[in-house]
């Protein structure tokens, strides 16, 4: 991951090395490269995804699925759509570290296929034994993970080797889910869904903090603006440390008094750590700017999970999940999907209007979905105003 911090060019565009390796691809353009399918399977997931569960939740309709109707909301959202943002990203920016051809045509559209058949798996388990469905659904991931091995041990690229790790703890935690809705191990699908969300987390730590100041240094230094972020520093290091400790205790233990404080000092930490990015600075670019934002959602998200350890009769869990989740794993996958589509189609890195309104409009989500508890009468409206947006 540490090579994600050399340019925007490295990270927005194949190395020069790569790109002249390709070959030329005349099929397909939709598995022409990965970030093409799995972008947009993200996109109509979330959507379709969404759409199901507010109508699963105000009883409209049944879900065919053996998860409760909570617990299948936030798996899919997490090994669904998350998961097929995370596939597209790493596998266009896999090529870009290891110099190697990126993954295209038929074994592209097999991995695609294996997403799509554990969405269909989870989606039906009504009617299907758990463990094959768990089995299908544990796939992609898994296949994910070897290939990824595979480019990295191959490319000598060992800087990245924690990615086939992140990978292996994602599968473990979505085994946990599968777990605990058969029955197999009691509780396990509550572990196993706040494992997946700090995995997450802690990614969006890791390699938003390498891209976000690298991204800003690089469009100050073209304004001709000198205050540039601080760079990668011991404090960054401590950061990172204090940040996993927190969200590990948070996936063990998330009511206790410690971990709450934990979760505190790591919000304040990471606040401080924005801040030395000079994001306030990019306001005239959005394309940038709302990468520190979605950046931003982290320090939040941790300040509410710990209130919620230290004082629970105020502050429902739900608001800081969901600042985790609507705020920040959303904005930061749509920041990165947006910056790397216009990247690696030869358009301008820059925002239209389009893109800003997007931009606008899932930030208003998560605020409005963080409200909703505290709206009375008015919660399900407020449920029906984010979704929509």
């Amino acid at each position: 991951m540490n090579q994600t911090a050399g340019s925007d060019q490295a990270a927005d565009a194949p190395r020069h090395a790569s790109a002249s390796r390709r070959r030329s691809w005349t099929d397909l353009a939709v598995l022409s490269q990965g970030f093409r399918p799995f972008f947009l399977l993200a996109g109509i997931w979330a959507i379709l995804a969404l759409i199901f569960w507010i109508h699963a939740f105000v009883g409209m309709i049944e879900l065919p699925t053996r998860f409760d109707a909570l617990t299948w909301h936030s798996h899919e959202m997490l090994f669904g759509y998350a998961a097929a943002v995370l596939a597209g990203f790493l596998l266009t920016a896999i090529p870009n570290w290891t110099g190697r051809l990126p993954l295209q045509g038929g074994p592209l559209a097999a991995l695609v296929l294996f997403w799509i058949i554990g969405r269909l798996a989870v989606g039906f388990s009504a009617a299907l034994p758990p463990l094959p469905v768990a089995l299908l659904d544990l796939s992609f991931l898994t296949v994910l993970l070897l290939f990824v091995l595979r480019e990295i041990i191959a490319g000598k690229n060992w800087r990245n080797l924690p990615l086939p790790a992140v990978l292996a703890v994602l599968i473990l935690a979505n085994a946990l889910v599968h777990a605990g809705q058969a029955g197999w191990i009691a509780d396990a699908d509550i572990y196993g869904i706040r494992l997946a969300l700090a995995v997450f987390a802690v990614m969006i730590t890791l390699i938003g903090g390498r891209v976000v100041p690298s991204f800003t240094r690089n469009w100050l230094a073209k304004a001709k603006i000198t205050t540039l972020p601080a760079p990668f520093g011991r404090f960054d290091k401590l950061t990172l440390l204090v940040g996993v400790i927190a969200l590990l205790g948070w996936t063990l233990a998330p009511e206790s008094h410690l971990v709450g404080y934990l979760c505190l000092l790591a919000a304040a930490i990471h606040a401080l750590r924005l801040v030395r990015w000079q994001g306030h600075r990019t306001w005239r670019e959005p394309l940038l700017l709302v990468l520190h934002v979605g950046y931003g959602w982290i320090p939040v998200s941790l300040a509410l999970l710990g209130a919620t350890a230290l004082a629970p009769a105020y502050l429902p869990a739900s608001v800081g999940i969901h600042a985790l989740t609507a705020g920040a794993i959303a904005t930061m996958t749509l920041a990165v999907m947006t910056r790397a589509i216009r990247g690696h189609t030869g358009r301008e890195l820059t925002s239209d209007l389009f893109n800003t309104l997007v931009f606008v409009v899932i930030t208003f989500a998560a605020l409005t979905r963080l409200v909703a508890p505290y709206l009375a009468d008015h919660y399900m409206t407020a449920l029906m105003v984010s979704a929509t947006l």
